[in-house]
Formats: structure tokens, sequence, C-alpha cells
């Protein structure tokens, strides 16, 4: 699992491209070569949240299982 902020510096690069390429771009459309570029980020944000809501997940489960295999070996004495 990669740290929560590479998503942040991601989304953050992929908008300094877009902005880059609609202000220095050369080619016909580089003002749409912006805009898809600069909806990356949105995206690499929600791969963040996403990650970030996977590990709290994986994180209850473990918890819920330890509580479970307390209870059961209580019950067992």
């Amino acid at each position: 699992m990669k740290p929560h902020y590479y998503y942040f510096v991601g989304a953050g690069l992929s908008i300094l491209l877009s902005i880059y390429v609609f202000i220095f771009g050369t080619a016909a459309n580089h003002e749409l070569i912006a805009i898809f570029i600069g909806l990356w980020a949105p995206t690499i944000i929600c791969l963040g949240v996403f990650n970030i809501l996977i590990g709290i997940h994986e994180e209850m489960c473990c918890a819920h299982k330890r509580i479970e295999d307390r209870q059961t070996s209580s019950h067992d004495r």
C-alpha cells in the first residue's frame, strides 16, 4: 500500500502538467489534451481515497477476527 500523499502529489503534478500543456502546447488540439490531462487529478484522488478505505476495511476485519478469537477462547475455558 502506497503512502497516501503519493496520490495527492500525483494529482498536483497532473494539474501542473495540464496547465503547462494548455499554455505552452504547440499541437493543434493542445487545449483538449490539457483538459484531458487535468481530468486525471480527480481520478488519482479517488484512487487514493479508495486505497485509504481498503486499508480501514482490512484493519476492521483483523480487529473483528481478534475479538472473535478472544471470545471463542474464553468460552473454551
